[in-house]
Order: C-alpha cells, then structure tokens, then sequence
C-alpha cells in the first residue's frame, strides 16, 4: 500500500485579496445608496452582484487559511470540504435575493422609474474603476491555486457589469431610454442566476464525492493500464476534498507473481499528477495469482 501526499505547494499571498474585497465592499455600499436614492435597478442588482463575489473573495480567503489547518484522528481529511459547504449555502441565500431583485425589474420594465441618467453614469464610473482596481490586484496571484483565479475572474466580471451600466446610463442621459435600466438589471441576475447553478451543481458532486468535473475517469483508467506490469485496474476511485486537493485510490493486478512495486506505483504516481493533477493517491497492487476482493461491494 502506498500513500502520496502534496503539502509542499507554496501558500498563496492573501494581501491582493484582503484589499480586492475592502474595494468591492466600498463599492456595495456607494451603489447602494445611490442606487436606492435614484431607483436604479441596475445599479442595485450591480451592487448585488459585487456582494456576492465579496461573499465568494472572503470565502476564498477562509479558505486559504482553513486549508492549512492539520488533520486530526477525527477528520483525517482535514478541513477542506468546508469549501463546498460554505459555497453551496451562500449560492442558496443568493439565489433568494436574485429572485426578488428579478422580479422587482420586471414590474419596472413596464413601469420604468424616472432614473437620473447622469447619476447613474458617474456612480457606475466609479464602480468600474474599483472593480478594475481589483481585478488587477488579484490578477497578479491568479496562478497561485484554483481558489485565487476564481477570485479574479469573479472580480473581472464585475468590472464587465459596471461597464455595462455605464452604457445603460449613457442611453439612459441621451435618449431617454428608461426601460434600459431594469433591461440591464434582468440582464444581470439572469448571468447570476447561471453562474449560481453552476456553483450549486459543482458543490454537489463534490459533496457526493463524484469525479472532478476536469478529470477523465476513463482516461485515467486507461493511463492505468498503460504502466509497464499493470493488466487490471479494480476498485478506481477519483473524488475532491479542496479545489486543489483531487485524490484517488485503485486495486491494480500485476501480470507477475513478484511485481516491482516501487517502481510500478512510482511510475503511476508520476502519470497521475503530472497528466491529470491528483495530488493525493492510494494504491494497492495485487499479483496476478490475487482473486477477487471478498469485502469489495463498492468495486468497480
């Protein structure tokens, strides 16, 4: 039996982060009030979606400190799953606030509000500036780990609303297009409400422990088989306990009665992080002579 464990990789600067997620709470805060003292739907549904990715930014650096907390006898895992929990509950709790704002924006569609286009424009102005402020902070540490480059392109994505506003304001102070401004609300929360599901049916597969969604299982079991002295691959397992923490454990037959072990799991090590990232692996070689697992109800 074998065990491989990756605790070497090095931990991720959180201070970009720390200051990516004080510039996005200022920014909830100024469209909030001036999207409430004007009535812009846009704006608050903008001021909504920077919450959420504050929500995302802050979990992602809990995240990151969690992670490093050891094992104990009792969770021998660790702390990492925390990661899906927490995300599943906060996409829940969005998911509530993004039903409301839709529906509000719809009962505006027919009904525009008379927004104040040049309020608007320069609140969204500076939320963009913000929001592009922070994309580039945490741009610089997006190649650190999985957790970090979501954190980015969460914060890329708002900078792309706040243009999006910005041009909604702009029809808005030259023509009068009212209509434009719940339009773009709707706009919103329809993209929110597919990144949610997307997080939703993510969590959920890990928390049921199925094959990260960038693994091949059978490409995997194929590289398997491919090992020098490996004719059978039983009981192949690949689940998730982090974003960064992907694992496997497999009974493998030998086509010899004394295999060389080392060399053989070495080898399937090697193949498993380099060409398909699993960091954490558990592997039982058996001789050809082995028969079938007698307490295996799980194998496949």
């Amino acid at each position: 039996m074998s065990h491989n464990h990756n605790h070497h990789e090095k931990p991720a600067s959180l201070v970009n982060l720390i200051f990516a997620i004080m510039i996005n709470g200022g920014i909830v805060i100024f469209e909030m009030i001036f999207g409430l003292l004007i009535q812009s739907m846009a704006l608050i549904s903008d001021a909504i979606h920077n919450l959420s990715d504050i929500a995302a930014m802050s979990f992602t650096y809990w995240a990151e400190k969690m992670s490093r907390r050891p094992a104990t006898e009792h969770k021998t895992y660790g702390w990492r799953k925390i990661e899906f929990i927490t995300a599943f509950v906060n996409s829940i709790v969005l998911s509530v606030v993004i039903v409301f704002v839709f529906w509000e924006s719809i009962q505006r569609l027919f009904s525009p509000a008379q927004v104040s286009g040049k309020t608007m424009l320069w609140v969204a102005v500076v939320a963009f500036l913000g929001n592009g402020a922070a994309t580039l902070l945490l741009q610089k540490i997006s190649t650190r780990n999985f957790n970090i480059k979501s954190a980015w392109l969460h914060s890329l994505q708002d900078a792309l609303f706040s243009l999006g506003v910005i041009v909604g304001a702009l029809l808005i102070t030259f023509y009068d297009l009212y209509f434009v401004d719940p339009l773009i609300s709707m706009v919103i929360c329809i993209f929110i409400a597919h990144e949610i599901y997307k997080i939703i049916r993510q969590t959920v597969n890990a928390l049921l422990d199925a094959v990260p969604a960038d693994v091949d299982f059978n490409a995997v079991k194929e590289d398997l088989l491919s090992v020098s002295g490996v004719v059978e691959v039983n009981d192949l397992h690949i689940w998730q306990t982090g974003s960064g923490q992907k694992l496997l454990s497999a009974h493998l037959i030998s086509d010899d009665e004394s295999p060389d072990h080392e060399q053989i799991i070495r080898t399937v090590q090697e193949i498993l992080h380099e060409v398909h990232g699993i960091n954490h692996t558990t592997i039982q070689l058996l001789p050809s002579s082995a028969g079938e697992m007698e307490y295996c109800n799980h194998c496949n």
